[in-house]
């Protein structure tokens, strides 16, 4: 029973991986280079069915901006990911900015003052 849990977590961490990587390289590809979004992480639900692509935008100004040209493209990730993933099951992205990531790079600005 635990290998088949084991196996569950490493399939679902493989695809979340994989989300990850295609999500950036579409959004490097479509991005209007305005504002450098970088795909930071991301998560998949236990089913496969939900993902959610974690994001920075820089610079700051532009996130709001950014976030909805991302938020706007998700139709077309999905099929991106359709094409490039070898799964039946090709979930649907919602797209977040990294709260973690921002709080760690503000750390680190104060950390260097």
């Amino acid at each position: 029973m635990n290998s088949i849990h084991e196996n569950d977590q490493s399939r679902g961490a493989r695809a979340a991986e994989l989300v990850r990587e295609l999500g950036a390289e579409f959004l490097n590809r479509e991005a209007n280079r305005t504002a450098l979004i970088t795909v930071t992480g991301a998560s998949v639900s236990e089913d496969l069915r939900r993902a959610t692509l974690l994001i920075t935008v820089l610079p700051e100004e532009k996130e709001h901006e950014a976030l909805d040209f991302a938020k706007r493209k998700r139709g077309e990730l999905r099929e991106y990911l359709k094409k490039n993933m070898r799964s039946k099951n090709v979930p649907f992205v919602d797209i977040e900015i990294d709260q973690g990531e921002k709080n760690r790079q503000k750390i680190d600005d104060l950390l260097k003052k």
